[in-house]
């Protein structure tokens, strides 16, 4: 069956074309190097970024996963505090295949400064060279030692909240499960903006962008087929690499979860809130009309994106408060 797309937000079309031309190069293990390459050079390093701002970056090596390599990270901390503060651990998307951490050194710059956080950014190996589970078990190395290294970076273990963006977000997601399983640190609550968490692509929303928009469907099935191989779609897959695989979503700490309407995300975030709620737990679920996905880093002057960084905002201060006291 056909799937007819939820239209983008006139407003905003044009953006897209810019965004995503004519002759934009398809996600295959060919073009996956040059890509690669590509967004490296289209964003600069966390000092740069970061500039005059009251803003300390520390880049920082530290230890990987047993057996595995280092890990690098970068940690924003603001000039000024009081005490332990609240901590946002990062991590970055790009299908799995593609992206580097300073991809969303603007977005944490704006938190740390906003909210008074410190922020720290995790890199980790990517597939097809690095599939499943070397992502999310780096994620979840550098989550660890952030939390046993709390006095040094200035934060207060139990305000943690472990965000991302699409892969990004699928990861935290990941890390979350993880956590709870393996009896790991007390995370504060997970921050998914439109996360990547289904492997099987058979919701509606999953058919309707083949070809259309900032992340298709073709993009997205060379994503899983990267991080999976032959495993994708079947019952061999663990929900630590995609987390809508979980049979059990009960224990969880408090979600935000976030995605455009007109995105092929939208229905399996959609439901892992519901499958949350069911359990009794918390989710936050915020469907943007007429976004695509990664939106409010496209076009951060929309109006829908303006309202989205408010409403996470204030998510975070709450999550923040009520783990403060």
């Amino acid at each position: 069956m056909t799937y007819p797309p939820v239209p983008f937000d006139p407003e905003i079309e044009p953006a897209l074309a810019e965004i995503v031309p004519a002759d934009a190069s398809p996600f295959t293990p060919e073009t996956i190097p040059g890509l690669r390459r590509a967004m490296a050079e289209m964003f600069p390093p966390a000092a740069e970024v970061v500039g005059d701002a009251p803003v300390t970056v520390v880049e920082q090596t530290i230890p990987g996963p047993d057996g595995a390599p280092d890990l690098e990270i970068t940690i924003l901390s603001p000039h000024q505090s009081d005490g332990a503060l609240p901590v946002l651990y990062n991590i970055h998307g790009g299908g799995m295949m593609v992206g580097h951490r300073n991809m969303d050194v603007g977005r944490l710059l704006a938190l740390v400064l906003e909210l008074n956080v410190v922020a720290v950014n995790v890199e980790y190996r990517l597939a097809p060279e690095h599939p499943h589970p070397a992502p999310v078990e780096d994620c979840y190395a550098g989550l660890v030692w952030t939390v046993e290294h709390a006095d040094e970076l200035g934060i207060d273990p139990s305000r943690v909240v472990v965000m991302g963006g699409s892969a990004g977000g699928g990861l935290a997601a990941a890390v979350s499960l993880l956590a709870r399983d393996r009896k790991g640190p007390a995370i504060a609550g997970q921050l998914l903006l439109c996360p990547m968490i289904d492997d099987r692509n058979t919701t509606v929303a999953s058919q309707q962008y083949p070809g259309l928009g900032t992340w298709t469907r073709e993009s997205n099935l060379a994503g899983w087929q990267s991080l999976l191989g032959d495993a994708v779609g079947t019952d061999d897959v663990s929900p630590y690499a995609a987390p809508a695989r979980a049979t059990d979503l009960s224990g969880l700490p408090p979600a935000f979860i976030e995605v455009g309407s007109a995105e092929p995300f939208r229905d399996e975030d959609t439901e892992y809130a519901l499958r949350i709620w069911a359990t009794g737990g918390q989710a936050e679920l915020h469907v943007w009309a007429g976004a695509f996905h990664g939106f409010d880093m496209y076009v951060p002057d929309w109006p829908i994106s303006k309202a989205a960084l408010e409403t996470r905002n204030s998510w975070l201060r709450r999550i923040f408060g009520k783990a403060g006291k």
